[in-house]
């Protein structure tokens, strides 16, 4: 693995998007007591859930620190479809998507990581714990492991669900998580979006305002909008008007139909409705975590991010969060139609989400090549 200073964009590698082929997928073995609560039991069951179901189409590499290893090796056996390989590396939790790497491109099918700078969504301002040292470090170590090239981009602060790519050109974002006081403050919008355009091979950034409503991360992108193609992406989405994800989700909807991607064509937009009765924190759930010290807390009745737009796309399918609420088969419906060509696997994820994120936030593709 070389580390290497030069820029992306300018050695003509690009992000592809989630719906291109992938070599596969990398996932984290959940432990962190301040995140998965009672052990983490429920959490890697549904880790292994989504796992199994994105290995009928893809490979999996699932990293787990070495006290957890061989429970995820005991776990994750005996899947009937491509390999999942569990590979020892420390990390500090368990969301892929924000401190693996993101991957990039050329012509020629090279494959290359990019090393964004890490800080636990906010750092010292509004950060979720207090030392995210070992996350900081998983990007370069998954790319020597698998023995990709990988860019170094410290210190600039990103996440992978801060960021969606239609491979075309065009990156979504969101100004609530990008202009947040914990990241990139020396740094103007337009510097951040060169910025962006230059690591991803992007030619034009499309700014959201928000994203879903009390989401811990500063509302990354991945949790509200999600490219399903070029030109056409999923909204979250609710008709109800007292509900404050309604002003955020309506500004989101008025940028878009406003909007040309950097083709230059229209974006349609899929609404994707968020679950009908919203998800919170019971008193049972509270009673199972063990926070740090400076580490996010939860509450008893706290509204929790859900989404359903919080999906990931495999080779073969579509790995949907389930709630147990009234508009989960809605979602899975609605993600038929607009994914004829893969299969809707829809996974109960309610233990995933309290941990703070969902099923996008604990994957992140490898595209194929080499």
């Amino acid at each position: 693995m070389n580390k290497l200073h030069t820029i992306p964009a300018a050695d003509g590698f690009r992000m592809p998007g989630e719906f291109e082929p992938h070599r596969g997928c990398i996932m984290i073995w959940p432990k962190r007591p301040g995140s998965w609560n009672y052990g983490a039991k429920k959490a890697r069951e549904a880790f292994k859930r989504v796992a199994w179901a994105i290995a009928e189409s893809e490979e999996v590499f699932m990293l787990a620190e070495p006290d957890v290893e061989e429970n995820a090796r005991e776990m994750l056996a005996g899947n009937p479809g491509h390999g999942i390989h569990v590979i020892r590396m420390e990390s500090d939790d368990a969301w892929a998507r924000d401190v693996a790497p993101t991957f990039v491109v050329n012509g020629e099918g090279t494959v290359r990581g990019i090393d964004w700078e890490f800080n636990a969504w906010g750092g010292t301002v509004d950060g979720l714990y207090a030392h995210w040292e070992k996350d900081d470090l998983v990007a370069e170590k998954v790319c020597g492991e698998l023995g990709y090239d990988c860019y170094e981009a410290h210190p600039f602060v990103l996440e992978g669900g801060s960021i969606h790519s239609d491979g075309e050109g065009t990156v979504l974002v969101t100004a609530a998580c990008l202009l947040s006081g914990g990241r990139n403050t020396k740094l103007t919008k337009d510097e951040i979006e060169k910025k962006l355009c230059a690591y991803l091979g992007a030619k034009k950034v499309i700014w959201l305002e928000h994203g879903i409503y009390n989401d811990e991360t500063n509302e990354h992108v991945d949790n509200i909008c999600a490219f399903v193609r070029p030109g056409e992406v999923v909204l979250g989405w609710t008709d109800d008007e007292k509900d404050p994800q309604y002003a955020m989700s309506k500004s989101c909807l008025d940028i878009l139909e406003h909007e040309t991607d950097a083709m230059g064509r229209k974006i349609k937009v899929h609404k994707l409705p968020i679950p009908k009765t919203p998800i919170c924190v019971t008193e049972e759930d509270l009673g199972g975590y063990e926070f740090e010290d400076g580490e996010d807390s939860r509450e008893v009745g706290e509204r929790l991010a859900a989404s359903y737009v919080n999906f990931y796309i495999s080779n073969g399918g579509v790995i949907v969060p389930q709630f147990g609420d009234e508009h989960d088969k809605t979602a899975v419906e609605i993600l038929g139609k607009v994914f004829p060509e893969r299969k809707i696997c829809p996974i109960p994820a309610r233990d995933i989400l309290l941990g703070g994120g969902n099923i996008h936030c604990i994957t992140q593709q490898i595209p194929q090549g080499r």
